[in-house]
């Protein structure tokens, strides 16, 4: 799962695409109607309101403000993650994963250690702060939709690395800066870029 990560407004590159997302007409929209202000700094929880990265009206790659949340075909829950194994093919997602894939700046995302007990039942552990070995940038890989005329979007999830199963047994899509182009153009085929898929992770303990 991925249900929480972090932005860093004193990193640079996240900064500037915070004040993008700032001056966009979208987001004084959000703020009118729902009522919430736009995360810019600080712990990221579902259904918040965040910048996102994916293509303008002319393909051009662009910073938007979307809700964390998909609305499931039931209407009576929200889903936040999609798994990248069943993404295709499932119909909650099949359209979005073809022509709607974004890419969510994160300073790092975190995740909580799962523990099985003697009897096999899971039991929350110690909290981490993950993000790829070298970076202070992650670029968590989603996918997103409009629902009633508001962006909103869902993290994909995997198989864990060797060393982060030890802590919980899924973990974000997160690419390379330089294959977001390609991740969000409608018209590449997101297959041939999941072998770049970062596995080389940093988990560091939190105090919370």
């Amino acid at each position: 799962m991925c249900t929480r990560y972090a932005l860093d407004i004193t990193q640079p590159e996240l900064k500037e695409i915070m004040e993008i997302a700032k001056r966009s007409p979208l987001t004084t929209k959000f703020v009118d109607t729902h009522a919430r202000p736009l995360i810019t700094d600080g712990e990221v929880r579902p259904t918040d309101i965040v910048p996102v990265i994916a293509p303008n009206s002319k393909g051009e790659k662009s910073v938007f403000p979307m809700q964390w949340g998909f609305t499931a075909r039931d209407n009576k829950r929200s889903l936040f993650n999609a798994r990248l194994e069943t993404a295709s093919v499932k119909p909650t997602f099949k359209e979005a994963w073809q022509n709607h894939r974004c890419i969510v700046p994160a300073a790092y995302y975190y995740e909580w250690e799962h523990l099985k007990s003697s009897d096999g039942k899971v039991k929350t552990g110690d909290k981490y702060a993950i993000q790829p070995a070298g970076s202070t940038i992650t670029w968590l890989c989603g996918l997103y939709r409009i629902e009633d005329g508001y962006p909103v979007f869902v993290i994909l999830t995997k198989e864990p690395s060797p060393e982060l199963s030890k802590i919980h047994d899924r973990m974000p899509l997160i690419l390379p800066k330089e294959k977001i182009p390609e991740w969000i153009n409608p018209s590449s085929n997101p297959e041939s870029l999941l072998q770049y898929a970062l596995s080389d992770m940093v988990a560091e303990k939190t105090d919370e």
